[in-house]
């Protein structure tokens, strides 16, 4: 598997601390892409259409096994800027205004705190996952969440990088 070729991926990983090493391996995809494998083997291991099971499916079923339930870290402090009640319920999702605004926020909150984008990001995915499990909507002015949630967003990468992250890997 590799990066999907005219897709950006150069855009995407700016500022990130594993672009020097894609490009690196992509330059040296680029060197031998015209080279013939020295070794051909086709025997295929697991067969695509045998698998029966999604990856969600296998780490839901992992997490099932090891009795880890998803943490509410951001619980509280997501619903001071969403909420789930019905009066909301004509506004965006939660997770929709956590997506428009990932990449600007999360390149604010690194050149404020120094921290790693791709760290910041593995926050902003719980907090999108969690905001999805809770079916949170906006509850404030798009002005007003931006803010909050920048500084939200500053708090909780702080907490998460001081406690050497939240997730749980399976």
């Amino acid at each position: 598997m590799w990066l999907t070729p005219n897709s950006e991926w150069r855009n995407r990983y700016t500022g990130w601390p594993a672009l020097k090493k894609l490009e690196y391996m992509d330059a040296l995809m680029q060197s031998i892409r015209n080279t013939t494998a020295r070794i051909v083997n086709t025997t295929e291991v697991d067969p695509l259409s045998k698998l029966r099971k999604t990856f969600r499916q296998h780490y839901k079923n992992k997490r099932r096994h090891y009795g880890v339930d998803h943490p509410n870290f951001y619980d509280r402090d997501l619903r001071r800027l969403f909420s789930e009640s019905p009066e909301f319920a004509g506004n965006i999702t939660a997770a929709q205004f956590l997506a428009r605004n990932r990449r600007p926020t999360r390149r604010l909150v690194a050149s404020w705190t120094g921290i790693y984008q791709y760290t910041i990001d593995q926050v902003l995915e719980e907090m999108i996952a969690r905001s999805r499990e809770l079916k949170l909507r906006l509850a404030v002015p798009e002005d007003q969440a931006r803010q909050e949630f920048a500084v939200l967003l500053t708090v909780q990468a702080m907490n998460y990088l001081q406690g050497g992250g939240h997730r749980v890997f399976l």
